[in-house]
């Protein structure tokens, strides 16, 4: 049997190693974080506890396995020091590249580095306390815009709202690119804010872009029973704060920052509605609006990042024609066009934002399925072990956290929650963390 490397541990790569462990062959983990589960542990609102738990012992099963090994706090890169050209030097048979889209996904704008505007990826990293977000400075203001009208963007609004009292704002204003007839996000999520919708400025808005919304052939009356669904459930909500509102069929131009050098001003420009291949798409216009805001969020989607070293191309990490269902899985090379021998993608590095666990664990385990008919069809060369690679990366000066390394890192913040009467606790520092561990070692040699 052959020794596949699989790079990230969030869903899609750890069904993957799962599904290729499960067929015999030797499965190495590399994780960019100390921690396993990727989005599915720092990127689940913080408060879905039962959703999280469930997937740890999923995840655990996985590690557990004995033909398993991990090996985290590892970040793979051109700017690191394990790379991809270090991982072939201990010739693994294939890579699966299961890293997500972890790059930063903004629009360009003219002031987009003000202080203030934020990536919706890095700040849910921040409140979800993955490090070194957690410690970094995302603070808000009174008045905070978040441009897309996701799930995403819900969980932010939540976050502020609800539950970060030391951030409270005054107001949330979602830009959208579009029309209300297309908002994107579930009801379910929208149930947990919808109260604090200000419905009065809502009808406003409604009756703002009408026009436009009936150039394309859409009823504003039907945004009541398609999208914002709570508007007919609960039709007569009293005002509270803090005030959620909206502004269709607005994109962010520019950002104009105050004298702090934090985002004063947000210039928006109107679109209108068109209809393009039979659907409808915005269009921008050269009537613009001022909008005085002290936060900007982007929740605009994700991207993947040029910095892991795959071939990249205008949609992200190349990989062969879709319409092989075995290739779309493997990394391609556009400058010698063909594909990246042993090299593979799954989950959202094969196609960013692509729904939730459950796709991304369908995903790995499709992809899983190519990696062993590739495999059965080559001599699997003699790999470096796990040891030998644990003590080839050491020598490098990276400090690996191993499979009884996260065991012990579990003790320690068990032994913390159980101190703060709190059903669970997570470190937010690696160093922190890598102490802890030490610590747990220490502790378990006989004096």
């Amino acid at each position: 049997m052959a020794t596949v490397f699989v790079v990230g541990a969030g869903p899609a790569g750890l069904f993957a190693a799962q599904k290729l462990a499960l067929a015999g062959h030797e499965v190495i983990i590399f994780n960019r974080d100390v921690k396993p589960g990727g989005l599915a542990e720092y990127g689940i609102y913080p408060v879905k506890d039962k959703m999280k738990f469930g997937l740890r012992k999923q995840f655990a099963k996985v590690l557990n396995l004995p033909n398993v090994d991990y090996f985290g706090h590892v970040p793979v890169g051109v700017n690191s020091p394990v790379s991809i050209e270090t991982l072939r030097e201990f010739k693994p048979a294939a890579m699966v590249f299961a890293v997500g889209a972890q790059g930063t996904k903004k629009l360009g704008l003219a002031g987009e580095d003000a202080g203030g505007v934020y990536c919706a990826k890095d700040f849910v990293y921040f409140y979800n306390q993955l490090p070194p977000f957690a410690s970094q400075d995302f603070s808000t203001g009174k008045r905070v815009a978040i441009i897309g009208m996701g799930n995403v963007m819900v969980d932010i609004a939540r976050w502020l709202i609800l539950d970060d009292p030391a951030h409270r704002a005054e107001e949330i204003i979602v830009i959208a690119r579009r029309g209300p007839l297309e908002a994107k996000f579930d009801d379910k999520e929208f149930a947990h804010i919808h109260m604090y919708l200000d419905r009065e400025a809502f009808q406003e808005e409604l009756l703002r872009v009408q026009e436009r919304m009936s150039a394309v052939g859409q009823d504003p009356a039907q945004v009541a029973q398609k999208t914002f669904v709570c508007l007919s459930k609960f039709p007569e909500q009293p005002k509270i704060t803090p005030r959620l509102t909206f502004r269709f069929l607005n994109s962010p131009v520019s950002i104009q920052p105050g004298p702090d050098g934090r985002i004063g001003k947000l210039t928006v420009a109107e679109n209108v509605l068109v209809e393009r291949n039979g659907s409808i798409a915005a269009k921008a216009t050269d009537l613009t609006t001022d909008l005085e805001v002290d936060t900007m969020i982007f929740a605009i989607g994700d991207m993947h990042d040029p910095s892991v070293g795959l071939p990249y191309g205008k949609e992200g990490y190349v990989t062969a024609a879709e319409a092989d269902a075995n290739a779309c899985y493997q990394v391609f090379d556009p400058t010698c066009m063909t594909n990246c021998e042993g090299m593979f993608v799954v989950g959202w590095a094969r196609k960013p934002s692509e729904g939730l666990v459950g796709i991304a664990r369908h995903d790995g385990e499709v992809g899983a399925a190519c990696v062993a008919q590739y495999l059965s069809g080559i001599q699997a060369p003699a790999s470096s072990s796990a040891d030998e690679i644990a003590r080839t990366l050491q020598a490098k000066g990276v400090r690996l956290v191993s499979k009884n390394d996260l065991a012990l890192l579990g003790k320690a913040e068990e032994r913390e929650a159980q101190a703060r009467a709190v059903t669970y606790f997570k470190y937010s520092d690696d160093e922190v963390m890598l102490s802890a561990i030490e610590q747990e070692k220490s502790a378990s040699v006989p004096a």
